[in-house]
């Protein structure tokens, strides 16, 4: 049934002549008619159910959120919305619904493209009856570049494929530029843009490379945009040697530099290989990169063993080049045997050197953490080293090895032609050793501790974790992880009850023997309550917290100390922190003449601890301010600058300073006031020469301090010289001397000029006049005694001409003579 057809129809009433008449009827037909007489007076009663919606049409793009108001006109019973697929909404994250009585509204979070379409508002009323309205959601996506990397790199001679990835609804139009000019096919050939709005550029050159600007728009809604993608264009590495092939002599110390030149884009790194193995800086090999891509590997201390073939490899990106070169080395004495050894400690060692040469060489032994020398049938004191030798070969024995003796032992063949020496080192094994004493920890239910075990070893120890005769696997349990790198292993423990709480046992084991550690995991506690709470420096609107730190911190470090204070009566208690744990902490903002309680607590890891005993303390009563200090300094011209520097304000702020002031010799006082915001007064004008006397008073709403007196003089009158260089800095008065010297230099060298015939301006003329006589080839006229004229400008400080060009004629003879004489047209 819609709303036309549940109108009611009108009532109809009977005349009183009708009801006469229709008197006799019967009781039953009566009821009926009184049935359908409330039935219409009902019926006429309830309104026509109507609903509306606050938008009708709806853009939106992707990520934008909004909200639409359904409003109901009736007695709706239920408001409910359908989305496009006529699905009733139920609130979620992305989609909620505010509803009330005949008002609901749809919130549509983070659009996406699914969510466009048509959405309906229904309302119901109590008879069933259903009025609905309807929205239409349009969701577009804006131009959105995605994940466009910057710099794009690319191999020289290669079909490169700039990625600019762009979408919008509908599909953008995408125009490529490069140094601000469109790339088109037809005047770019080997640049094309391919269906996905990627760039396409055949056989890239390094010519190529630079910034590219993608552009986006799309024309219906006249959005655009861009991005601007660099690209690198990698040019694969040319190598070349000087010298491919080079000669030395073994044990003289000598060394051999190969050169490698490079070139490439970006810059090739060179490394140096030999055997197939990567060379490292060492003593031996020394590395160098020079300008113009040079590199150089400089072999020091040639031995037998470095003769053969060396590799120079250079990589960049685009990829790699390589080139041999050769050594051949010529032996004198060689060690041909020495070797690393490995000992255990409290054992016996014996290193054995081999060497051939011609004569046999004599064989020497060298520590080289002390220098230590010991040669063929010597022993030490403590019998502990010993050398022995025979045809070229040399054993140097150690007992009763000791952590002491690990390190390198040189050893030296010498003969009458040469030497030679090698090295080797002596490594000791031992038991793991505990390096920590530190085995007792604390922690509580829920806090996370860790248990450091830190083991140093030779070889390296395995290191386990048991619990009560159980050992604590590498991946833990529900409440323990076990942490491990080489020589310490931690473990991460969070009780949870108190049987987590205990001893735990770190084990540490290695092919030398096994030690073991034990360590403590106590409960810890909230920290004891602070004492001695003192109360100092109380003013009206300040006072100081001192106390001393609680007796016991409950295993795990004090935090911070929480003082609370109030007023005494109040149950507001405010609470100040301390700065770190520091023991004395300032309240602020406290009310004059007022009585408060504090109180103090220490706050650990686990928590706040117990209060201290609560102090009592009453701030001061509001009183006249302090008197100010006062200090001053001359200012410029007839003025004096006064600092004023606040002192107690007595608990209120100062409103005014009252500054009087006068000469030694007058009666009566000047008066100044100054707002007790500010910091200085100014006193102006004053008199030159003359002593002053001032008294300063602060004044706040309880009334005036104490007087502060001052005096000062004012000096005599300045001069001109004085105020004119007084307010120049050091720079103006040096750059004033200068151009003060310059002037006199010019004013002495025209003096010299037009009284002597010399000078720096002498010598220009002559130079000018000669030139001109002699390019113009008429000796004639100056033989005859024509002269040439100049006319030279004089320019004072201020750049104004103090002699025109006209004032003074000079005249140059064939005899080099000068005459001047003064115009007389301007006399």
């Amino acid at each position: 049934m819609n709303g036309a057809e549940r109108v009611c129809r009108p009532c109809r009433f009977f005349t009183a002549a009708e009801s006469s008449v229709r008197r006799p009827e019967t009781c039953p037909k009566m009821m009926l008619k009184l049935v359908h007489l409330l039935g219409v007076l009902v019926c006429g009663s309830q309104a026509a159910l109507q609903v509306s919606i606050s938008l009708n049409k709806v853009e939106l793009s992707v990520g934008e959120s909004k909200f639409f108001i359904c409003t109901a006109i009736g007695e709706p019973v239920r408001l409910e919305w359908y989305n496009p697929q006529g699905e009733r909404i139920v609130p979620s994250k992305r989609m909620a619904l505010h509803t009330e009585t005949s008002r609901s509204r749809l919130i549509i979070y983070n659009a996406i493209i699914e969510d466009a379409g048509i959405y309906r508002c229904q309302a119901t009323d109590a008879s069933g009856h259903t009025e609905e309205a309807s929205v239409v959601l349009e969701i577009y996506q804006r131009l959105t570049f995605r994940d466009v990397q910057s710099p794009q790199e690319f191999r020289h001679g290669e079909t490169a494929e700039v990625v600019c990835d762009v979408i919008s609804s509908p599909v953008p139009v995408v125009v490529w530029y490069y140094q601000d000019k469109e790339i088109t096919e037809e005047h770019h050939s080997r640049f094309q843009v391919l269906a996905n709005n990627n760039l396409q550029i055949h056989q890239v050159t390094k010519a190529d490379e630079g910034v590219y600007r993608c552009e986006a728009s799309v024309e219906a809604r006249g959005e655009i945009d861009f991005v601007d993608i660099a690209m690198v264009v990698n040019v694969p590495p040319v190598l070349s040697v000087f010298q491919q092939a080079f000669n030395a002599t073994a044990d003289y110390q000598e060394s051999v530099t190969f050169t490698c030149i490079t070139s490439g884009s970006p810059d090739p790194s060179v490394t140096w290989h030999r055997k197939g193995q990567q060379l490292e800086p060492s003593e031996q090999y020394i590395f160098n990169r020079l300008e113009g891509g040079r590199s150089m590997l400089t072999i020091r201390n040639i031995r037998q063993g470095d003769g053969g073939t060396y590799t120079c490899r250079a990589t960049n990106k685009a990829g790699s080049q390589e080139r041999e070169l050769f050594l051949k080395v010529f032996v004198q004495p060689h060690i041909t045997q020495l070797k690393n050894v490995t000992a255990v400690e409290g054992s016996a060692a014996m290193i054995s050197c081999v060497a051939d040469g011609e004569p046999l060489p004599d064989i020497s032994w060298r520590r080289a953490s002390d220098g230590r020398t010991f040669m063929d049938g010597d022993k030490s004191q403590d019998g502990r080293f010993e050398v022995r030798g025979r045809h070229g070969k040399s054993v140097l024995t150690i007992s009763g090895v000791k952590l002491t003796d690990l390190g390198r032992f040189d050893c030296e063949a010498l003969s009458r032609i040469g030497g030679h020496q090698k090295s080797m080192f002596l490594d000791i094994e031992y038991i793991p050793k505990f390096l920590t004493n530190h085995t007792i920890f604390y922690s509580w239910e829920g806090n996370p501790v860790n248990i450091s075990c830190d083991v140093m070893s030779n070889p390296p120890a395995t290191m386990l974790w048991r619990r009560e005769r159980f050992t604590i696997s590498a991946e833990g349990t529900a409440n323990t992880r076990v942490h491990s790198v080489e020589g310490k292993s931690v473990l991460e423990v969070t009780p949870m009850s108190d049987r987590d709480f205990g001893r735990y046992n770190c084990t540490a084991r290695n092919n030398i023997g096994v030690r073991y550690q034990e360590f403590i995991l106590a409960q810890a506690d909230v920290p004891s309550n602070p004492y001695s709470v003192r109360l100092s420096a109380v003013s009206q609107r300040l006072a100081t917290v001192t106390f001393m730190k609680p007796d016991s911190h409950g295993g795990v470090p004090i935090s911070y100390y929480l003082v609370q204070y109030k007023e005494v009566g109040s149950q507001d208690w405010r609470d100040v922190k301390s700065h770190s744990v520091q023991t004395t902490v300032v309240l602020t903002g406290l009310e004059p003449n007022t009585t408060y309680e504090v109180r103090v607590a220490a706050v650990n890891g686990k928590g706040q601890g117990e209060f201290s005993h609560t102090e009592t303390f009453q701030t001061l009563p509001i009183r006249e301010p302090s008197p100010p200090a006062v200090h001053g300094q001359r200012a410029m011209g007839k003025a004096y600058r006064l600092g004023l520097v606040k002192q107690d304000d007595g608990g209120m702020p100062i409103v005014e300073y009252i500054v009087k002031y006068k000469t030694d010799k007058e009666e009566q006082w000047m008066t100044k006031l100054v707002p007790g915001a500010n910091d200085f007064a100014m006193l102006q004008p004053l008199q030159w020469n003359t002593r002053y006397e001032v008294e300063i008073t602060a004044r706040n709403v309880k009334g005036l301090s104490e007087p502060t007196f001052y005096q000062f003089f004012m000096p005599q009158k300045p001069d001109i010289t004085e105020s004119l260089f007084s307010g120049l800095g050091l720079g103006a008065v040096v750059g004033l001397g200068l151009g003060a010297l310059l002037l006199l230099l010019v004013l002495v060298d025209v003096s010299c000029f037009f009284l002597r015939h010399c000078g720096l301006l002498m010598c220009i003329t002559r130079t000018l006049c000669s030139k001109k006589t002699a390019t113009s080839g008429k000796g004639k006229e100056i033989e005859e005694g024509k002269a040439a004229y100049l006319k030279l400008p004089l320019k004072e400080e201020n750049g104004k001409e103090s002699l025109k060009p006209d004032t003074i004629e000079i005249k140059v003879h064939s005899d080099n003579s000068i005459h001047t004489k003064p115009d007389d047209s301007k006399a």
